[in-house]
């Protein structure tokens, strides 16, 4: 594991810090460290929830380091992009609740591993932006497919084709996030989240995230309906879902098994 990523376990919630300062860019290393990350959350069955967060009170993450791109190498970029995207795309498929706590500023691969979580919490003070192609890039994990879903076509165009950077109150008014909360309060907002997510069958909102992710990919109403109910049986096969059906018939509170 990288001290470039650190992870701290609170009961069934895992909160991650993204540890660069002074801005938490992204670099290989960190960005395959939260690969490892993921995938070890992932086969823990006693994490149902994901905190992301930045080290610091500044910065959430300033994306990535141009430094990094100022040579031009073509090998380079691709290796970077192939990195960025496995990491972001390992983190959307999370199988628990994943929560960013935005407590700065969120630029570029830092707001694209935002929107890679299912629900973002931005302080007062902190800001968003796609500036890439302000620079000459463009955003390759994730920014051009996910804002749209976030916002619509013209904040996402707004925001990419014009760089235009937003607060987080216009974040919250355009969808980009879900609430903002005063300046050093996104951590416990986020727990707070991350605790209510804990109390839902682990199984029931892993099958739930997968049938919401799933209305991205242009699926008729028809097919989603199907999935549905394959998915509702499929939860007959879990621990879990014995569990809460009991515990509510014996007026008590369910034992999650994630099994």
């Amino acid at each position: 594991m990288s001290d470039l990523i650190q992870l701290e376990k609170r009961g069934h919630i895992a909160v991650m810090t993204i540890n660069n300062p002074p801005a938490n860019t992204w670099t290989k290393e960190s960005l395959a460290a939260l690969v490892t990350t993921i995938n070890d959350l992932n086969d823990d069955r006693n994490i149902f929830a994901l905190v992301v967060t930045g080290q610091g009170e500044k910065f959430f993450s300033a994306g990535a380091d141009l430094k990094a791109f100022a040579d031009g190498d073509i090998a380079n970029a691709s290796d970077m992009g192939k990195a960025f995207g496995e990491a972001f795309s390992t983190l959307s498929a999370f199988r628990g609740v994943s929560i960013a706590a935005v407590n700065g500023y969120a630029m570029g691969g830092g707001l694209e591993c935002a929107m890679a979580c299912d629900i973002r919490i931005a302080e007062e003070q902190a800001q968003m932006a796609l500036p890439e192609a302000g620079v000459g890039l463009l955003p390759c994990a994730g920014g051009t497919q996910n804002l749209p879903w976030l916002v619509g076509e013209g904040w996402a165009k707004r925001m990419i084709l014009c760089g235009e950077r937003v607060t987080a109150e216009k974040a919250l008014q355009i969808g980009l996030v879900e609430e903002v909360v005063p300046t050093g309060k996104s951590l416990d907002k986020a727990l707070e989240l991350a605790e209510m997510a804990c109390k839902q069958s682990p199984s029931s909102t892993a099958r739930c995230k997968t049938l919401v992710m799933s209305a991205r990919d242009g699926r008729s109403h028809a097919d989603g309906w199907r999935m549905e109910r394959e998915l509702f049986v499929e939860l007959f096969s879990t621990e879990d879902q014995r569990e809460g059906v009991n515990a509510f018939l014996e007026k008590r509170k369910p034992e999650w098994k994630n099994r």
